[in-house]
């Protein structure tokens, strides 16, 4: 896995997703993998979205930091981009969990954020297609899992429309 995240450059990124993954007409996206000059769109990403979803404002300082550490240090994960004219409309970021049961990494999609103005152009879906392209090329994926807030219904019905479904999993966590 580490070996071909280090390896998959921009170019080579669009390339599979033009083969693999159907273009919106409509809009002219281009997926590739996030790179360290994504840095201030992708914190801005994340703090759009934690303000939109859970009326948070977070530690700029500190989401900086959290996102350039998985930008320089691929073993934990990768950020997915989606450009439309040149600029960033759109992120996820994935990380890896090991299944001891299974002997294999669930995909967490976490940070999916899509400007306002592009949203439900599917680019969503370009996205997480491209992440099971990523886990095929790399020996499968548990599974694909993410979280999203309760009362988040429009991203529920996004997830849904991609074949995902609620787990009957609970999360438990203490802070």
């Amino acid at each position: 896995m580490l070996e071909y995240l280090q390896k998959m450059e921009p170019s080579s990124v669009k390339s599979n997703v033009q083969s693999s993954v159907e273009l919106n007409m409509q809009t002219n996206v281009q997926l590739r993998k996030g790179q360290p000059s994504d840095l201030l769109a992708l914190v801005r990403f994340n703090q759009a979205m934690a303000l939109e979803t859970e009326n948070l404002s977070l530690d700029e300082a500190l989401l900086t930091k959290g996102v350039n550490a998985l930008l320089s240090e691929p073993e934990k994960g990768f950020y997915l981009v989606a450009e439309a004219d040149g600029e960033i409309v759109g992120s996820l970021m994935v990380t890896f969990e090991w299944s001891d049961w299974r002997a294999l990494n669930y995909y967490w999609i976490q940070s999916v954020y899509i400007r306002p103005e592009n949203r439900r152009q599917g680019i969503y879906g370009k996205l997480y297609q491209q992440v099971k392209t990523i886990a095929a090329e790399n020996g499968g994926a548990a599974s694909f899992r993410l979280y999203v807030e309760q009362e988040n219904t429009k991203a529920q019905q996004t997830y849904q429309a991609q074949g995902m479904e609620q787990s009957y999993y609970l999360m438990y966590e203490e802070k």
